[in-house]
């Protein structure tokens, strides 16, 4: 079970943000009408960009499908990391009620890219010092 956890970690973070994002691009899941107030005008601010709403979900879409498939893992947890600090934050400051599936998405993202054994030496790489 040990060396199957990574693999199980990594498709569920794909598919949660392979779904969010999709659901996203395609517009499939309308915002809730009771959003606080302080998260619908963040939410107004990201779509009023024009570019930073749709840019968001294809990363999305594209890093939960490299999940999905294995390809290119260590890259697609790099690039998610911003992202998933943005989704802790919002629902630690803003939307607290959707925070424990924030938890849970950063956990997912900090197994894998620190712990799991198939990553975390590639991940690390990027902290160490160049002398």
């Amino acid at each position: 079970m040990r060396n199957k956890l990574p693999m199980i970690a990594r498709i569920l973070l794909g598919l949660i943000f392979f779904a969010a994002g999709l659901a996203g691009l395609l517009n499939l899941a309308p915002p809730p009408p009771n959003m606080p107030e302080k998260i619908q005008a963040f939410m107004t601010g990201l779509l009023a960009t024009g570019y930073f709403f749709p840019l968001l979900k294809v990363t999305e879409t594209v890093c939960g499908l490299l999940l999905l498939t294995g390809m290119f893992v260590p890259l697609a947890l790099v690039v998610l990391a911003p992202i998933v600090l943005n989704i802790l934050l919002v629902h630690t400051l803003l939307q607290p009620d959707g925070l424990p599936v924030a938890l849970f998405v950063t956990a997912l993202e900090i197994y894998l890219a620190f712990f799991a054994a198939p990553y975390k030496d590639v991940i690390k790489q990027l902290f160490r010092r160049k002398v």
